[in-house]
């Protein structure tokens, strides 16, 4: 029995596979054109966006009475930062429009209930990413930072060392690479902007019935285990960070799981209505009405 109501028809208009690969060209066209043009855009103004990607190191550097000051160790390192902040930028401003060329090429082929439910994952997603790199700029970077510049320690000249008449302490501070900087701070941010996709993931797997909530209960210790993972390779090997991803990971795995489970729900309730639940379905849904 179709569990497809008259109503929910797809766009079963034929073309021949030159058109769609054509079209295909079109979008991808566009996408790189919008790329090209952000990127553009965020090349002319990219010193302004460097020294905001240094906000948390400046901070972290005038707590501690230093001037924030970066250099390069060669000459071609300031191009390749600006390249960099460009290529940031501009994904960032085209993805809008490469989202939206990706929707209009996918969206034909789709049941109405099907685009109902996939549009709201894909205006969630950017959202949800955004929302992972402002918490990794501006609470994560500035931890780990002070946490870093910790490890510094100053000599006094002139002061006489024990043991060692007329030598003066060392003196070890911090004169960091423009580029290794930006590097480990774009690091930082697509790694928290991504692992902010979970419960986007997730919730679009359950929907589709790839994943269940009960499963994921059932696999919380191999999600701590792979969460430890994950913290251990994206980040830093300073415990700090780690222990801020793991917990920010694991929260949003636990909130991944209820969401699940109001998928499910929603799911079982539709199929009630319509007289299409198995006797093993149905009592699926009864365990779940249970646990709540």
């Amino acid at each position: 029995m179709s569990t497809r109501s008259p109503k929910d028809e797809i766009n079963d208009q034929s073309a021949p596979l030159i058109e769609h690969l054509a079209e295909l060209r079109t979008r991808l066209i566009r996408s790189v054109l919008a790329f090209v043009v952000g990127m553009v855009l965020c090349f002319t103004v990219a010193t302004q966006i460097f020294n905001f990607l240094t906000a948390p190191l400046c901070s972290a550097l005038a707590d501690r009475g230093q001037d924030c000051d970066l250099i390069f160790i060669s000459p071609q390192e300031g191009f390749f930062v600006a390249i960099k902040v460009s290529l940031l930028g501009g994904f960032m401003l085209s993805f809008p429009v490469i989202a939206g060329q990706l929707w209009r090429f996918v969206a034909p082929g789709l049941y109405r209930s099907e685009k109902n439910a996939f549009l709201p994952f894909m205006l969630a997603s950017p959202f949800m990413f955004l929302l992972g790199a402002s918490f990794a700029f501006y609470v994560v970077t500035p931890l780990a930072y002070n946490f870093f510049l910790g490890f510094q320690q100053f000599g006094a000249g002139g002061e006489v060392v024990e043991g060692v008449p007329g030598a003066a302490p060392l003196s070890v501070v911090f004169q960091g690479s423009a580029q290794e900087y930006l590097n480990l701070t774009i690091k930082f941010i697509v790694a928290f902007g991504m692992c902010f996709q979970l419960p986007v993931l997730l919730t679009l797997m359950g929907k589709a019935g790839l994943v269940s909530a009960a499963g994921l209960r059932s696999g919380r210790k191999w999600a701590v285990v792979g969460i430890l993972t994950l913290a251990a390779l994206v980040t830093p090997p300073d415990v700090i960070t780690q222990i801020i991803l793991f917990s920010v990971v694991y929260g949003l795995y636990e909130i991944s799981i209820r969401l699940v489970a109001m998928v499910e729900k929603k799911r079982l309730e539709e199929m009630r209505r319509e007289g299409l639940l198995d006797d093993d379905e149905e009592l699926y849904a009864d365990e779940m009405e249970d646990e709540k």
